[in-house]
């Protein structure tokens, strides 16, 4: 009996195997559809503020889109990936066979969606049984941003750029203030740099003024004093054709820290022009498209940036 169980064990496990390489046949356009989403990548982008532990529950497999360490040797779905997931794989599938109760799998539970710490190949067997629950022991950490589970990790992305840009606008009442809807970036975190951009800019401006001033003429003189100039300056140097993927507010960054960066280098003012012209020139000293460029280009841009900040 206990050979039959390992045969139909090792036929199952291929079965999954098979299902795993079908999604990828299928995902071949679009891979970030079919993986399962690192946790860590995932909680650096939500930044969840604490835990909590809540116990044993019975949790739906299709709500467990993630892992924290094993993301790369199953697929989405949990179906298997790799050959030498085979005996973990179905030793379990076997103890299922003969009604041997296995401990619950280890959760993380962050906006609604499940990440496995403890328990991948028990989740993948589950999966291919097609169970519709498991028993876990979950530890959620909290998030205003919710997940659903058909996001990818770009997904994701997306949606906590939208959720940082709500909340800016928000609390600086942007589109009133400013009377347009023009700061949008690709990258998280970039409205908190703003933010710190306004107070800099703000503190400046009581350097010259006997009662300190609002935010929102702070925000408004900023817009006016340094954003709007330094993408003028972009449009005019045409920098967006050498970052298609990036936005007029992504370069805006990117110019600052440039243009700071030039101003320490000579030790005398520099034009907002002449910084963009630099930046172009910089930019195309490798030949544009090639991998080269993209990593000397950005490696560079990102130092200059952490630089910059931390000034301030």
């Amino acid at each position: 009996m206990s050979d039959d169980f390992r045969t139909q064990a090792e036929a199952d496990f291929y079965k999954a195997r098979t299902k795993a390489f079908t999604h990828h046949l299928f995902g071949l356009l679009k891979p970030s559809i079919t993986d399962l989403m690192p946790f860590e990548e995932a909680k650096r982008l939500i930044h969840p503020t604490n835990e909590t532990y809540r116990g044993v529950t019975a949790v739906p497999i299709e709500k467990i889109i993630g892992s924290e360490g094993r993301y790369r040797d199953f697929n989405r779905f949990f179906f298997p990936k790799r050959e030498h997931l085979k005996a973990r794989w179905t030793g379990i599938d076997e103890l299922q066979y003969r009604d041997i109760i296995l401990p619950p799998v280890v959760l993380y539970e962050m906006g609604g969606v499940y990440f496995v710490r403890d328990g991948n190949h028990r989740v993948s067997v589950a999966k291919a049984k097609r169970q519709s629950f498991i028993d876990a022991e979950v530890i959620s950490l909290k998030s205003e941003i919710k997940l659903n589970p058909e996001m990818s990790i770009y997904d994701l992305k997306l949606t906590v750029i939208a959720y940082e840009k709500s909340r800016f606008y928000a609390e600086t009442n942007y589109v009133s203030v400013i009377g347009a809807d023009d700061l949008n970036f690709s990258e998280p975190g970039r409205y908190d740099t703003v933010k710190e951009h306004i107070l800099v800019h703000k503190y400046f401006l009581n350097q010259h003024i006997k009662d300190e001033i609002p935010f929102y003429q702070a925000l408004f003189s900023w817009h006016e004093n340094v954003f709007q100039p330094i993408c003028q300056a972009i449009e005019a140097e045409n920098l967006l054709a050498l970052f298609p993927e990036r936005t007029t507010s992504d370069l805006y960054l990117f110019l600052v820290a440039h243009w700071d960066e030039l101003k320490r280098k000579f030790g005398r003012f520099v034009e907002i022009e002449e910084a963009a012209e630099s930046f172009k020139v910089q930019a195309k000293q490798a030949r544009p498209g090639s991998l080269a460029y993209v990593r000397t280009v950005f490696c560079s841009i990102s130092k200059k940036i952490e630089n910059f900040l931390a000034k301030l």
